[in-house]
């Protein structure tokens, strides 16, 4: 057969019998999974492992800065947790940048309100107000007219009996100062273990009790001299020292040390 003639019947047949590609009926597959982002929230976290939980277990200095502000700001978005959030911020600012950005500028960030930038805020303003921090020094109490001067602008002008201790530390500086009870004067009120309880808390070596008379007359009651003595007893079991029990009448004071009545 000629090619001529074969070309004639392939192209007929073409003609007849035309070949058409079907449509996909089922979609490509595609090799990419798009999935949704997934944040653990604080509540998966196992409790011994979140932030706070750490700090108290095994100090502040385990924690990384992330984690501390986790702590101060406690919680996070509705789709971002605390510790994401403050990964972020971290990561946006380091600490110092962190420490001069205003609150306007940490808005900003997104999951950071104004409530959120206050906290930052304040914060770091604790932080350097710490830095120029100096304690003032503490009143020296070592004698009983030095008790006096520094009770009785309190206790002038009261109607009732306010029973005061002071609690000294070893150079008799005051640690605190403790109203124990408003009202008469009697056992029932003045319990040795109320006046002890915060002395024990604060770690003082010795106490200075004293106590108004609004009558003016500062001449001390059996009730007083009883109550003096058992506070003494208990003293020496705790191991802080009663120095002494001022009564403060209408501009003079009297001393139960002094009068050796303890």
């Amino acid at each position: 057969m000629s090619p001529n003639r074969l070309s004639c019947r392939q192209g007929r047949f073409n003609s007849l019998y035309q070949v058409k590609i079907a449509p996909l009926i089922y979609p490509e597959i595609s090799t990419v999974i798009h999935m949704s982002e997934y944040h653990i929230r604080i509540q998966d976290i196992q409790p011994k492992d979140r932030p706070r939980e750490r700090l108290l277990k095994s100090g502040p200095s385990a924690l990384s800065d992330s984690e501390l502000l986790a702590i101060i700001l406690r919680t996070g978005t509705k789709g971002e947790n605390v510790l994401n959030l403050c990964s972020r911020i971290l990561a946006t600012y380091n600490i110092q940048q962190l420490s001069r950005t205003s609150p306007t500028r940490l808005q900003e960030i997104h999951g950071v309100g104004a409530a959120k930038a206050a906290e930052i805020t304040a914060l770091f303003e604790l932080a350097r107000r710490l830095e120029t921090f100096t304690e003032e020094e503490k009143p020296r109490i070592s004698s009983p007219e030095a008790a006096y001067q520094f009770i009785y602008p309190k206790l002038r002008e009261q109607k009732k009996e306010l029973f005061i201790a002071l609690h000294l530390d070893t150079k008799n500086q005051l640690l605190r100062e403790e109203t124990v009870s408003v009202g008469s004067l009697n056992a029932n009120i003045v319990h040795p273990r109320e006046v002890f309880k915060t002395a024990i808390q604060e770690s003082a070596a010795a106490i200075i009790v004293a106590h108004n008379h609004p009558s003016g007359d500062p001449a001390p009651s059996q009730n007083d001299i009883d109550i003096t003595r058992k506070l003494i007893d208990t003293g020496k079991i705790v191991g802080i020292e009663l120095y002494d029990h001022i009564i403060i009448g209408d501009g003079r004071y009297l001393s139960l040390k002094e009068q050796n009545l303890i």
